[in-house]
């Protein structure tokens, strides 16, 4: 691994890339904050299957251009006069030490779930606009995500089931006003229901320490896998799988599952 001298050297060395390419190449150079949105969220939900695939190697790879997009903001920044590279960093070294009173003040915790709760705490005292517990939850965060963090900063704050596997009798009663929902034929009603009832699922994978965006993606990735060894299986043998019985969709289900 390099020691520190090397790591300053190849972010420097980052940096200088950067200043030729927004100099010297036409598409960098016409790159603006809002034409790189989107591809900054691609690269973001490229490093989250790395993660889930644990590919070390792709991991690697993806936090390098991430970090490229972070330099590229940056560069754009300085160019108007507005921030740079190093704005950006002194940034999150100030917030970092703010935000850990047990580290580098006199503070002391019981715990990491106090830690959590200070951060929260922290947070609103420095007057960056989030004035309200929940404020800094993003908007355009996706909906599972975004439950998962909504109910992680209620808990910060102590709004939390004092026994965890109490959230199994909501989670009934949310599946009961699902099913009740159905007999009146009332679809905004029953999308309202079903969206408590997805709220509430991810607040028991919270509560029992399971990441529910991980587990659905990983619940994703193993449908898929599954589904395609039937697809596969049925243009082997000539067949449409449209004309394929569920029974033998379900035997050759139960085929990939055994050969995970």
């Amino acid at each position: 691994m390099s020691d520190k001298k090397e790591k300053l050297e190849a972010f420097g060395r980052l940096l200088d890339i950067m200043d030729e390419l927004r100099e010297k190449c036409p598409w960098d150079r016409e790159q603006s904050i809002e034409s790189l949105r989107n591809l900054t969220i691609e690269e973001t939900y490229e490093l989250a299957d790395a993660i889930i695939e644990n590919d070390m190697e792709d991991i690697r790879k993806e936090l390098g251009d991430l970090l490229l997009h972070i330099v590229f903001y940056a560069k754009i920044g300085d160019e108007k006069g507005a921030f740079d590279i190093t704005d950006v960093i002194n940034s999150i070294n100030e917030k970092l030490i703010f935000r850990h009173p047990h580290v580098f003040g006199e503070r002391e915790v019981s715990g990491s779930k106090e830690v959590v709760s200070n951060w929260e705490e922290l947070k609103i005292k420095e007057g960056n606009g989030n004035k309200t517990v929940l404020g800094g939850v993003p908007i355009s965060l996706p909906a599972i995500i975004k439950a998962h963090r909504i109910q992680d900063k209620a808990r910060a704050v102590g709004f939390d089931w004092a026994d965890k596997n109490d959230i199994w009798q909501k989670v009934d009663e949310e599946i009961r006003e699902v099913k009740n929902e159905i007999t009146k034929g009332s679809i905004p009603q029953l999308e309202s229901e079903f969206g408590d009832l997805l709220f509430s699922i991810v607040n028991a994978a919270r509560l029992f320490d399971i990441e529910p965006e991980s587990a659905l993606e990983r619940t994703n990735k193993k449908f898929i896998s599954r589904f395609n060894y039937i697809e596969k299986t049925a243009r082997q043998s000539n067949m449409n799988l449209r004309e394929m019985t569920i029974e033998k969709m379900d035997s050759l289900w139960e085929e990939a599952k055994k050969q995970e």
